[in-house]
């Protein structure tokens, strides 16, 4: 059961990347961001009314507050980085956000099969494959420190995230959502601009906002129920579903090693499943 919520978590977050993105690139990034985060803040606390799991409880709370400051981080350095760097350097270097929580697991004393770590191993490797690592060319080392800032705060949102689902999913997905709220609402009140949003964007929003929040709750059950180390990993996937559906819908061509690294995932992805 964890490999597979875990996997549709990966699923949800590569479509909500995948819109997220498409819409940034009419809106500014931190306008769809804090728009999306509204949304999914209403509807992981529909989700937690409906199934009775609103309640307080300060370690939750705690651990959901550092997650959402951490993903908040995450998000304003990558897209720094994406604008000042080659995607093709910053994507696939914030993709090893997974090594942080792997390491963690690890160091705690989980202990996977020898086929799970063989797997966990193929997985990270495809991930950064497949989000088609530039190779050549001179390399600025601001948006690549930039990305690499990305990649541990993205790592330690999961792993706090994973502690506040040992005691509720759902409510440590809300302590996020709100905790974010409330850092785009600042950043947008000192900026005094909405980044150009209009009515029509709305759905879109919503949908961003909801599939995010899915994925987010998909994502802590999964942590609950299984290892860290390799719940992480799994979870980690989504770029591979936000480059397939650029590939799928915008005609965006692939790389080759793009398809070595999908290749090399699945097979990663089979060796969790099986261990």
């Amino acid at each position: 059961m964890p490999v597979i919520l875990a996997l549709l978590s990966s699923l949800v977050w590569g479509l909500s990347d995948f819109l997220g993105g498409t819409l940034s690139k009419k809106r500014k990034a931190i306008a769809v961001i804090g728009g999306s985060q509204s949304f999914g803040l209403i509807f992981v606390s529909l989700l937690a009314i409906a199934f009775q799991t609103w309640t307080w409880n300060q370690s939750v709370w705690i651990n959901g507050a550092i997650a959402g400051a951490m993903g908040i981080l995450g998000l304003v350095a990558f897209y720094t980085a994406l604008a000042t760097g080659q995607m093709g350097i910053v994507a696939p270097i914030s993709s090893l956000s997974a090594v942080v929580p792997v390491t963690i697991g690890l160091v705690q004393g989980e202990r996977p099969s020898s086929l799970q770590l063989i797997g966990i191993a193929l997985a990270l490797v495809g991930v950064i494959l497949a989000s088609g690592p530039e190779l050549n060319g001179k390399v600025d080392p601001r948006p690549v420190l930039l990305a690499l800032f990305a990649a541990v705060t993205f790592g330690l949102a999961v792993y706090f995230m994973a502690q506040g689902a040992q005691i509720n999913p759902t409510m440590t997905v809300t302590a996020m959502r709100a905790i974010q709220v409330l850092i785009v609402i600042a950043l947008l009140l000192v900026i005094r601009n909405l980044g150009g949003l209009i009515k029509r964007d709305i759905p879109m929003l919503a949908t961003i906002g909801a599939c995010d929040a899915g994925a987010n709750v998909l994502y802590t059950f999964a942590a609950s129920l299984g290892l860290l180390s390799v719940v992480s990993v799994l979870g980690s996937l989504y770029p591979i579903v936000t480059v397939l559906l650029a590939w799928w819908i915008h005609k965006e061509r692939l790389m080759r090693v793009q398809y070595v690294g999908i290749a090399i995932t699945f097979s990663g992805v089979a060796l969790l499943a099986m261990g």
